[in-house]
């Protein structure tokens, strides 16, 4: 394939993969909001669904935030009583972030919500080509983190 006609599919391809991140983005948080959540908070509850009790460091770089962000956004959903912090019993420094009954019951909403919009998107979408649309993602994944900085002002 000529280096213009590949630059040009990977371009396109790029701003494919941007566009469909950016709709379910937007449809996600539409869905959230209608429950009176907020799209970070929602991201928070799904995660610790997921794995309960991380501290505040794990839980910011799982989620790439800043730790000043999470911390801001940790001490809301603790006001709202959907999460708690417990120190940790091997270093008293450290607190464990693990969500209330209440933060459950909210993160059971986000998982359906999520689950409702999976099926939706992937309805039509053969097992084949997911499993193989994966694995390109994983190699461009992975071909990013090999990726070096470059001095752009030379």
């Amino acid at each position: 394939m000529p280096t213009m006609k590949r630059d040009t599919l990977s371009s396109e391809f790029l701003e494919s993969l941007n566009k469909a991140s950016r709709k379910i983005h937007t449809a996600f948080n539409q869905q959230v909001t209608a429950h009176g959540l907020t799209y970070p908070r929602a991201r928070v509850l799904f995660r610790l669904a997921k794995k309960q009790g991380m501290t505040q460091s794990e839980l910011a770089c799982e989620m790439e935030l800043e730790q000043a962000t999470m911390v801001r956004l940790l001490d809301r959903m603790e006001e709202n009583g959907v999460i708690e912090r417990r120190p940790d019993a091997n270093d008293r420094r450290v607190k464990l972030i693990v969500l209330t009954p209440h933060g459950e019951e909210q993160a059971a909403l986000v998982k359906s919500i999520a689950d409702r919009m999976r099926m939706r998107i992937f309805a039509d979408i053969d097992e084949k080509d997911l499993r193989a649309s994966i694995a390109l993602i994983e190699t461009i994944s992975a071909n990013i983190a090999d990726l070096e900085i470059v001095d752009v002002s030379a």
